[in-house]
């Protein structure tokens, strides 16, 4: 976990996440939206002054048939006055700078009379009074007790919360049984907090596939051109960098949750080799899965991309104690992890693998 474990400071440093390009949230959030008809959704991890999270919410309030938006906010956004300034609310009162605030919105409409419905006229509904914003009393961390007041009352949790407070932020959302939408890294699925949510089928990957990383803006604040290899810059003038492993976490039912992947490779001993410390074959990656093999096989964790439930069972992880838990017993370096003989002989340990069993395996092919 990161040494400043304050999310309030952690927003202010910017060190520990990147902002979400709207048209990667408008891609991943058309598979939820009968989801989030007649719900109300939290943002607790979003300035609605620089989040585009807000204004994807707030701008499809009425098409998405939202009930209530609200969002857990800060003034003093490095990318402040792109899309909707605070200042143009509250006014340029500066004891009101740097303070969290709670931007609660029920209505969104025409308020100009030009014919839309843009960020102008959210700010307009703010100043009229229709819709609600209020500093907050503490310091807007999603711990504090009136961030989880907001979370009781929100169905749906949405946003890109911080990557290195990711394994306490997930329990949290579980432990106030909250349905929810959000962005992570692909190390969290080899957590040993995170398995057994997986395991148990109470979290699993959304719609994009791992592969390709996530376009990432980078806020001006904390821009270091000598440690960025790679970036552009857009249209609006944002820095943009490709960040690898960024994918979607999800416990709502989606489409491609019962998509059943097509299995066309047949079991052989001499294709698949078993575990010298654990009753498993090695499968070397999903496309290789053999659709008649009835017991363990330890395949990629991107396995979880194309994972169905209802296809498959997922039994543990090849490492450490999780591990040892369903029977993987030291290799022969002496550590806790899957190993098999090579065809050359030698001694293997595949990077870590997940384990997995065919809950409805074919007959074995004859010859």
């Amino acid at each position: 976990m990161a040494s400043n474990s304050n999310l309030n400071a952690a927003k202010r440093a910017k060190q520990d996440e990147f902002y979400t390009r709207l048209t990667d949230i408008e891609k991943e959030l058309r598979h939820y939206r009968k989801h989030f008809v007649g719900k109300t959704v939290f943002c607790n991890c979003d300035d609605p002054f620089e989040s585009n999270f807000f204004k994807y919410f707030v701008l499809n309030f009425n098409r998405l048939k939202l009930k209530k938006l609200i969002a857990t906010c800060y003034s003093g956004s490095p990318i402040e006055g792109r899309q909707l300034s605070l200042f143009d609310v509250i006014g340029d009162d500066e004891s009101k700078q740097n303070k969290p605030y709670k931007a609660v919105v029920t209505t969104v409409h025409d308020v100009d009379g030009n014919g839309g419905i843009d960020m102008t006229d959210v700010a307009e509904l703010f100043k009229n009074g229709e819709n609600e914003l209020t500093e907050l009393k503490g310091d807007g961390d999603f711990r504090s007790p009136e961030c989880l007041k907001l979370m009781d009352e929100a169905d749906i949790v949405v946003t890109n919360p911080p990557f290195s407070l990711f394994r306490e932020y997930v329990a949290l959302l579980l432990e106030h049984e909250k349905h929810f939408v959000i962005i992570g890294n692909m190390n969290a699925l080899k957590y040993k907090e995170m398995f057994p949510y997986l395991k148990e089928n109470e979290i699993w990957l959304g719609n994009k596939t791992l592969s390709g990383g996530m376009d990432m803006i980078v806020p001006d604040s904390v821009f270091d051109e000598s440690k960025v290899k790679k970036y552009y810059v857009n249209n609006d003038g944002e820095r943009i960098v490709n960040v690898m492993g960024v994918c979607w976490f999800t416990n709502l039912d989606i489409k491609k949750r019962h998509e059943q992947l097509i299995l066309v490779k047949h079991y052989s001993p001499e294709d698949y080799p078993s575990y010298v410390n654990f009753d498993g074959i090695d499968v070397s990656s999903v496309a290789n899965i053999p659709c008649d093999y009835a017991g363990n096989m330890g395949v990629p964790i991107t396995v979880m991309e194309n994972f169905n439930p209802e296809q498959f069972e997922l039994i543990g992880t090849s490492t450490g104690e999780l591990g040892r838990s369903i029977g993987v017993t030291p290799n022969y370096r002496g550590r806790t992890d899957v190993a098999y003989i090579g065809k050359d002989g030698k001694p293997r340990c595949p990077y870590q693998r997940f384990i997995i069993r065919n809950r409805h395996p074919e007959a074995p092919k004859e010859g």
